[in-house]
């Protein structure tokens, strides 16, 4: 009688899946123990990795940074392979935040004497929130303000901490701040400040995927663990470290174009009673959009928050992966309650006319007047306001980067090109051509008087309507905590009178310390894959 190995099946072919796959190939404990497959209802593998070109530059559609090069296996992985050089020129931000230009909408260009502070400030309050600071700066938001009891939400703590800080300076003499003659002037020194504080909270929505930072978990926040060392970006591109973890698989292991509709599990079973067709020896059985089948004893499932999310709603897709009998409740509401968002990046590439005008383009950071202002400027799209910053993505690039968090993020994705190329280019020549003094700038940057900023093309990640992802990454939203992504790790069924480990999960969401990162996937892959080495002692 032959005997049947173990047939494991992985859905997804993104960090988490393969990061598993590779761990079980090649653990010389299980050499030959196991059937392992990897099911990717997409036509390619990395997830939410995608590497691509633009301009002539690489860039990334997806996963950009390395957070922090110590103890980070992408970065390991990455020097192993020699991914960290290249002679092509890449997505590098080596003008990242070096020597920003900030300018306030219809173009002031604002001292760095007015904008550093709120930024520092900013800065120390995430910092106490993220737990690495042992006090707020100037004492401000003691424990007396309800930071320790109850829900507080990070977007209320940072504006606790600017309504304290406006409390301090109003007992000293502040020169107050004017146009110094340019016509457009609108603002004065408390609306400058809290457009600059939105500024940043706009650059954290991206680190996050929260449309509001009034939904992301204050108490979670100091849970997440940055890894140590610079942030960095993969010169040969992030998806070379997917395509390592990916070339020791042997061929076939990874089957595209598989989309699972349909996920058949045994919580309770009973020897010997075949259920829901299954073969009568492995207990899962996957349904395919295209109408096959496999049974599994054990699947990984890597799918975004995203899609177990659209899975656990009541209405009937049957593009959507659904489960039988459906996750236990506790499973479904940890899914829920747990935060997922939208981050889409948008590239630009300045016309050769426009890029005459600049020794190099400027990091620029944007200051606007909130959405029902008076003085806001018209020709401004909503959907433009609540972006932080454009930059070159090197300094001498002519291709331009910005990121969009939430609502923004979506609205992104259904605006035309010629749409984006014109409202872009519009507002960012209100900025330009009209700062006061614009002749001259700090930091070796110059921004010249033209007329209207031409650009000539356009890429936009669209990851909000991609139904295998259905947005970017996870957060702690309001309501839940750290410990629904425990829940969300945990392997079904829990009954112990059922076949063990039949559903087991993996993927950013379900790491409690490291989520939305391409880190935390990995660390959860190879969880997973270890999981599954110790039920059948195949440890190395």
């Amino acid at each position: 009688m032959v005997v049947k190995k173990p047939r494991i099946v992985i859905i997804g072919a993104g960090m988490a899946g393969l990061t598993a796959a590779n761990k079980l190939y090649k653990s010389s404990g299980s050499k030959g123990a196991f059937e392992v497959c990897v099911v990717e209802g997409g036509d390619r593998i990395g997830g939410r990795i995608k590497t691509s070109e633009f301009g002539g530059d690489r860039i990334e559609m997806g996963a950009t940074w390395i957070h922090g090069i110590g103890g980070s296996p992408v970065h390991r992985i990455a020097q192993e392979i020699n991914s960290l050089e290249s002679d092509k020129p890449w997505e590098c931000m080596d003008g990242f935040l070096d020597d920003p230009i900030t300018i306030a909408e219809n173009g002031y260009v604002l001292n760095p004497s007015l904008v550093d502070p709120i930024s520092n400030l900013f800065k120390h309050l995430m910092d106490f929130a993220q737990g690495k600071r042992k006090s707020t700066p100037f004492g401000i938001v003691n424990g007396g303000n309800g930071i320790e009891h109850g829900k507080m939400s990070v977007g209320s703590f940072l504006r606790k901490g600017l309504e304290d800080y406006w409390e301090l300076e109003s007992k000293k003499e502040r020169e107050e701040v004017n146009g110094n003659g340019n016509g457009n002037w609108n603002w004065n020194r408390k609306l400058l400040e809290e457009a600059v504080f939105a500024m940043q909270e706009n650059t954290q929505r991206t680190y996050t995927a929260a449309n509001d930072l009034l939904n992301l978990d204050y108490n979670a926040e100091s849970e997440y663990i940055m890894c140590p060392g610079e942030e960095i970006t993969i010169a040969k591109g992030y998806s070379s470290v997917i395509e390592s973890l990916a070339s020791v698989l042997p061929s076939g292991i990874i089957q595209l174009g598989k989309k699972v509709r349909k996920i058949e599990w045994q919580p309770e079973y009973e020897v010997g009673i075949t259920k829901n067709g299954h073969d009568g020896t492995r207990p899962v059985k996957l349904h395919f959009l295209d109408g096959t089948t496999l049974s599994a004893d054990h699947i990984i499932i890597t799918v975004s928050l995203g899609v177990l999310k659209a899975g656990i709603r009541e209405f009937n897709d049957s593009g959507i992966l659904k489960f039988h009998p459906p996750l236990p409740d506790y499973k479904i509401e940890a899914i829920s309650r747990l935060g997922y968002g939208v981050v889409n990046k948008l590239f630009l590439q300045l016309s050769p006319d426009s890029w005459a005008d600049f020794d190099r383009f400027p990091f620029l950071q944007l200051v606007f007047h909130q959405s029902d202002s008076e003085f806001k400027n018209p020709k401004i799209p909503d959907w433009i306001r609540r972006t932080a910053s454009v930059s070159p993505i090197y300094k001498k690039s002519r291709v331009l980067l910005s990121w969009f968090a939430g609502e923004e993020a979506l609205k992104l994705e259904t605006l035309p090109d010629e749409v984006i190329l014109d409202e872009v280019s519009t507002t960012l020549s209100t900025f330009l051509s009209n700062s006061h003094d614009s002749h001259q700038q700090s930091n070796g940057n110059m921004i010249k008087n033209s007329s209207k900023l031409k650009l000539s093309k356009v890429l936009k990640s669209q990851w909000g309507n991609d139904p295998l992802f259905m947005g970017s990454y996870s957060y702690i939203a309001i309501g839940s905590s750290g410990s629904d992504i425990d829940t969300l790790a945990e392997p079904l069924p829990k009954s112990s009178d059922s076949p063990q480990l039949q559903i087991l999960f993996a993927g950013e969401a379900t790491h409690r310390t490291h989520y939305s990162t391409t880190h935390g996937a990995y660390f959860s892959g190879l969880r997973e894959a270890n999981r599954l080495l110790e039920h059948y002692h195949c440890m190395d």
